[in-house]
Order: C-alpha cells, then structure tokens, then sequence
C-alpha cells in the first residue's frame, strides 16, 4: 500500500499484520494453540484415569507402606491403632456408661470392634482426601495427570488397610462365639458399596481442602461428632427406644450407621434384621451411587485450578 506525500515523494506503508485485532481467544486457535492443563470432558477424564489405572495402585500401596515405615512396629500400628481405640471406648462406653444396654459381652465386644474398624475406614479416607491436593502440590504441579488419581488412591490405600486389619476383627468374632457361615459372604458387597461412597466422600473433600488447607485441623472434630452420632458405641434402636422415633431414624438412616450394622448383620450371629432400618440395602447403595458419581463430577468442575494460585 502506497500514498502520495506534500513532497511528490512516495510512502509506502507497512501490511496490517495478519493477526491484527484478534482476541486472545481467536489469536490461540489460529495457531493451534490450547490452554495448558485446560479440563477434558467428562467421558475423556474417565478414560485418562482408567489409564492411570496402574499409578493409582502403586501410589496406594507405596502411600500403605511408607505410613508407619518410622515407627518399630511398622504396619502392626494398622491392627493395633483401631484395636486401641476400641478398648478405650469399651472401658468407658461398655463398661462405665453401660452403652452396652442388654447386649451380651459375646455380642457387644464384636459389636463395638467392627464398629471401630468400619467407621475407622470411613474416617481415614475423608482425612487421606482434605490432605489429597494441599498436601501434594509439588506432584500436583510437575506432572499432567488427572487428579481425581490422588483421592482415588488414597481411598484404595484406606481399604487395602482395612482388609489387613480385617484378619483381627474375624478373629474377635470367632473369638466371641460368631463363626463363619453364608452371611459371612455378605461382606464383600458392604466393602464394595463402602468403598465407593468413601471415595466420592474423598474427592468432595479433596476439592475442598484444596481451596481451604485449614478444613485438615476442622475436620477431626467433624469427624468425631459423626462418630457419636452414628452408634459405633451403641445399638441406636435400643439406646434411643425412649426418645422420639424420629431421632433413631434419622441417625440410623446416615450411610457410616447402614455400613457399620450391615457389617455386624453380616459377622455376628444375634445382630439380626430387627437392628436395621427399612430397604437398608437399597439405602447402601444410594448412599454409594450418589457420593461416588456426585463427588467425582464435583471433583471434574474443578480439574483446571487444582495447583495455581
């Protein structure tokens, strides 16, 4: 492009650059550009933590083994920590508040120690997911994986623990005069459904810790409040029988109460039906389906923020 000056002399002009008025937007994806760590559909995200499928087992297993590795003991603090807990609560539970109420010791004892261990499951995987981003920002930030990989493991770390542990609460059950029979094979679905409702809980809290590192030192209160509230110490239909119907139900119907009496449905022999709310199994597995898929879409929404800022 030229012009004519005052002078009879040419000018000639520079062309307008070609990328002249574009949005940043637009300037991207002329030149193929895309925004790093930008957050894949739905569909591509399950498929990219299928493929991760291998790390996520390693690192839960690595996470199981490096947990107690400073301590003499090392992973019989697995078996003994739950263990301990369930002797200090049966000291003062059992035997000074009588929170047994009728329970036979054969029943009562297994009772409060699958009580322990089950809650104890539940418990470790929503800890393990506050701390699962703010607590790895270091991998987290170096490396391009889905981080919905880091809860996940620490849930699956959680159960494999507790399956260790599980050897101990057979042998307090048998111990105590409830021996293996078909309802035993009861367990596997309550693990299953369990499992999956601690890992939707975990990547709730996992989103949420990251944005608020201070929930790790709330949470422990949390924790133990819906501890109380859900009859690890005591059956809630027989300590609650005079109070309101409604109290009972309301507390029998939270999902760590319907995995812990299914759990004692399964293992001991005089926890009948009769301790269970209505359609519990269905009540499971709602519990389940509901937090594993609605905490892992909550987890997705935030994919791209994970680690910045």
């Amino acid at each position: 492009m030229s012009e004519t000056t005052h002078d009879a002399t040419v000018a000639v002009s520079a062309p307008a650059a070609p990328d002249e008025g574009l949005t940043a937007k637009e300037l991207a994806a002329r030149h193929g550009l895309s925004v790093s760590g930008a957050r894949p559909t739905l569909i591509e995200y399950v498929r990219q933590l299928w493929d991760r499928r291998h790390f996520i087992l390693a690192f839960s297993r690595a996470k199981l083994t490096a947990q107690y590795s400073q301590a003499k003991l090392g992973q019989l603090w697995q078996v003994a920590t739950p263990l301990l807990n369930a002797a200090v609560y049966f000291f003062i539970f059992g035997l000074l508040l009588e929170a047994d109420r009728g329970m036979s010791r054969e029943v009562y004892i297994p009772f409060l120690v699958t009580g322990v261990f089950v809650f104890t499951f539940t418990q470790s995987s929503v800890m393990a997911g506050v701390r699962a981003i703010s607590g790895n920002l270091g991998l987290v930030r170096a490396l391009h994986f889905p981080r919905a990989s880091l809860p996940v493991s620490f849930a699956l770390q959680q159960l494999q623990q507790l399956l260790f542990s599980m050897i101990v609460l057979f042998a307090v059950t048998i111990g105590f005069g409830h021996y293996p029979d078909l309802s035993w094979l009861l367990i596997v679905p309550v693990l299953v459904l369990q499992f999956f409702f601690n890992t939707g809980l975990a990547l709730i809290m996992a989103r949420a810790g990251a944005k608020t590192p201070d929930l790790a030192q709330l949470m422990p209160f949390v924790m133990r409040t819906w501890m109380y509230a859900s009859g690890v110490m005591f059956s809630i239909p027989i300590f609650l029988a005079d109070k309101p119907a409604w109290i009972a139900n309301v507390l029998q119907w939270n999902p760590a109460a319907i995995y812990m009496d299914l759990m004692r449905f399964a293992l001991i022999d005089d926890y009948s039906g009769k301790f269970l709310p209505d359609h519990v199994w269905a009540a499971a597995g709602a519990w389940a389906v509901l937090f594993a898929l609605g905490g892992f879409v909550y987890f997705w929404k935030a994919e791209e923020r994970y680690g910045r800022g």
